[in-house]
């Protein structure tokens, strides 16, 4: 029988779904409240994990954030998902928590300490979206550095992975915390080491000084379709987020588990989810209102400031009647909604602002009744070879119609598991993916590991 659907929910700490709806409730983003009831909610409906996913910049045009980007809340403001997660932790027991963190703005020490805080403050339901960044050209500014190229910002995030890897498996043994008040002993000063790092970015000489958590490493994910994106996936994500049409899915995933096997791993143990919009409700009548509703208050304005935001490239300057130039590829800022739009067949300029304007950086949604989304779900499962669904946010910016109407269809269908039993052991969130609690073996950053030695007499 064929392994659960892994089913994640993708938000921002920031404006989501169609915020001008009257019922949307995203515009409380700065409330507690508002992530606690999400949270508890996922919770209880047995969702395997809630992502953030986060960046420092925003939709910049001429040097300035546009007008039309603060009118209409595009990409802008948001707040921080750092300061949030510790909250949900508290309120949440089995659901896992994943935050995005640049490897270009954070340095691997620090990324390390907050994620193995975390993965001990979870009790191991913690994940790292691995990611160079989005908006550069914004975020650049605000710090004050010039643009990286964008496959170098690759090279930067693979040797920060790997020392971020050593700096979890490396520093502790599993029984270097000892917490012997008899002997006068806290940590075995035998068992936590120094690790040493030179690479192609980064150096370091030092100790992790948080003890490792129930996962160690963090589960690991990434969500870049560049050909570099998928190259740093294949050799260290165990989750990767697709957003495209069902052909190029298909191709994504494929090339993906080619790479992984490449890099010596299980192509299985990369787990494919597709990022997908469901407009459901009660009938497919009443779905297919909920879609027009949202189209009707994104404008073409709108979709060119996104697009603004993920490219660099500002549309709204370019012929509406022509295809891109193949030299948009070369933007420094994001490439795989460049890449996208090329090729034979490439849409023109006008063509990829309706496309955003309808489904912004996502693939076709499903639209439908219960049934028909579910039977559309297997159906884009079959053809892609993905392992489940990173769903977005419904049109009022949170995740109830998905819980209330699609999740009891796919469990009536067996297609994701069933809702754990209060007695039921809590699962590190890579254990929920499908591995054990720990790396894989064949993962690279198991290489960083010292094995374990006998424990201390007491």
């Amino acid at each position: 029988m064929p392994a659960p659907w892994t089913i994640g929910m993708f938000q921002t700490a920031g404006l989501m779904g169609t915020w001008q709806l009257p019922e949307n409730r995203s515009t409380s983003f700065l409330e507690l409240g508002h992530w606690l009831a999400m949270a508890r909610s996922l919770d209880a409906a047995g969702v395997d994990f809630l992502f953030f996913a986060d960046d420092y910049g925003y939709p910049l045009i001429d040097g300035a954030l546009p007008a039309q980007a603060m009118r209409g809340g595009i990409s802008f403001p948001r707040a921080d998902p750092m300061a949030i997660l510790p909250a949900l932790a508290a309120v949440t027991e089995r659901l896992g928590l994943v935050v995005t963190l640049s490897t270009t703005v954070e340095k691997p020490p620090m990324v390390a300490r907050k994620l193995a805080t975390l993965d001990h403050l979870t009790g191991g339901r913690i994940g790292w979206n691995i990611v160079t960044g989005a908006g550069q050209n914004a975020s650049t500014r605000l710090f004050g550095e010039a643009m990286t190229p964008h496959d170098e910002r690759y090279s930067i995030a693979d040797d920060h992975v790997d020392l971020t890897l050593k700096l979890w498996e490396g520093s502790w043994d599993d029984d270097g915390l000892v917490v012997d008040r008899e002997a006068n002993l806290y940590a075995d000063p035998e068992r936590v080491r120094e690790i040493h790092h030179r690479g192609s970015h980064f150096s370091a000489d030092g100790i992790l000084t948080t003890p490792p958590g129930p996962q160690r490493t963090p589960a690991l994910f990434q969500a870049g379709a560049s050909e570099r994106g998928r190259e740093l996936a294949a050799k260290y994500a165990e989750g990767v987020f697709i957003a495209a049409e069902v052909p190029a899915m298909r191709a994504q995933i494929a090339d993906i588990r080619r790479r992984a096997a490449e890099n010596g791993r299980d192509p299985e143990a990369v787990k494919c989810l597709i990022a997908g919009t469901i407009f459901v409700a009660e009938t497919g009548a009443g779905a297919q209102e909920l879609r027009r509703r949202t189209e009707s208050v994104r404008s073409l304005a709108d979709a060119a400031v996104q697009y603004a935001f993920f490219t660099g490239l500002d549309l709204s300057r370019m012929d509406p009647d022509r295809p891109l130039e193949a030299s948009a590829a070369l933007t420094e800022t994001g490439r795989t909604n460049v890449e996208r739009f090329l090729g034979p067949g490439a849409p023109t300029v006008r063509q990829i602002l309706e496309e955003f304007q309808r489904n912004s950086v996502m693939g076709s949604p499903l639209i439908g009744d219960p049934r028909e989304i579910a039977d559309r779900a297997e159906a884009v499962m079959a053809e892609t070879g993905a392992d489940g669904f990173l769903v977005q946010p419904d049109a009022f910016g949170v995740f109830d119609s998905f819980v209330e109407l699609v999740l009891p269809e796919f469990r009536r269908r067996g297609l994701v598991a069933p809702v754990p039993a209060a007695d039921e052991p809590v699962l590190t969130l890579r254990e929920r993916l499908g591995g054990g609690p720990h790396l894989d073996p064949a993962h690279p950053g198991a290489a960083h590991r010292v094995p374990s030695r006998v424990a201390i007499a007491t």
